[in-house]
């Protein structure tokens, strides 16, 4: 089953409940960076549904242009976007964070990203890119599991107990790297670490190369959001006092979360 129907589980059954519309979500779910174009047997696997089901559901996403055919191989097309959009355009978090980041990453000559915690994953609601340093390309939308990332172990952090309950019992943790954090034991204890200290420096825990450092971005007392710079393990390595050149990094990352955080609490 595709990853983000995982996150968010499956509800118990009401009447206030559309499996329906839930099915026509998940497809639409199935496509991603690794899976831009499917046949129908693919989005079958990926959704878990019947040829028949799929096969009903892709042929509505057609007829309502989400989705486009050959009639073997199916694709999404750029009217999916309208269904974040309204998401994004209340939320004030983006435009407020992307000059901040357009800013850190001039600085540091490295990209930059803000998220927000959604289920079991972080969203990436803002981006500036230098280069690419994942396999998998990201952009506004990413999702990644929260508890392998800098960001999201940030807002995990910062979930209230019950919260972070909630999360553990729906978070499927594996090391997804040699060396990573794969128990929820281990994850517990490193985000004490990481609430205690205010940041998190994440070491290949995500994918081997790649480090980031993450700081919360607040709205009042509240935790809402989190920034992070992206750094390559070789660049980092290859520093002339690699401790100092983190260390400068997570100052810079702190000062603009900090900066963030003033802006929303201004603009309420």
């Amino acid at each position: 089953m595709i990853e983000a129907a995982k996150s968010g589980g499956s509800p118990a059954a009401s009447d206030q409940y559309v499996q329906s519309l839930a099915r026509g979500l998940a497809v639409i779910r199935a496509f991603d960076t690794e899976h831009p174009k499917m046949t129908l047997t693919e989005v079958a696997a990926r959704t878990e549904l019947t040829r028949a089901t799929a096969r009903r559901f892709l042929h509505t996403l057609v007829e309502l242009g989400y989705v486009r055919t050959d009639g073997k191989i199916f694709a999404l097309t750029a009217k999916v976007l309208q269904l974040g959009y309204a998401y994004l355009s209340g939320l004030s978090l983006p435009q407020l964070a992307q000059p901040h980041l357009e800013k850190l990453s001039l600085e540091l000559g490295e990209s930059t990203s803000a998220a927000v915690l959604e289920g079991t994953d972080i969203a990436y609601v803002a981006r500036v890119s230098t280069r690419r340093i994942m396999t998998v390309g990201i952009t506004v939308g990413t999702r990644f599991p929260a508890y392998a990332t800098s960001m999201g172990r940030v807002l995990l952090a910062a979930l209230p107990p019950a919260q972070l309950d909630e999360y553990l019992a729906a978070a499927e943790i594996r090391p997804l790297t040699p060396g990573a954090i794969g128990t929820r034991a281990d994850l517990l204890a490193e985000l004490d670490t990481v609430r205690a200290q205010g940041w998190c420096l994440l070491n290949q825990e995500l994918e081997l190369g790649l480090m980031s450092i993450a700081a919360p971005v607040h709205d009042g007392p509240k935790v809402v959001a989190a920034v992070n710079v992206s750094l390559q393990a070789q660049t980092v390595s290859a520093q002339p006092d690699p401790g100092a050149y983190l260390a400068a990094v997570r100052e810079a990352t702190l000062a603009t979360a900090e900066l963030i955080s003033e802006d929303l609490t201004s603009g309420r």
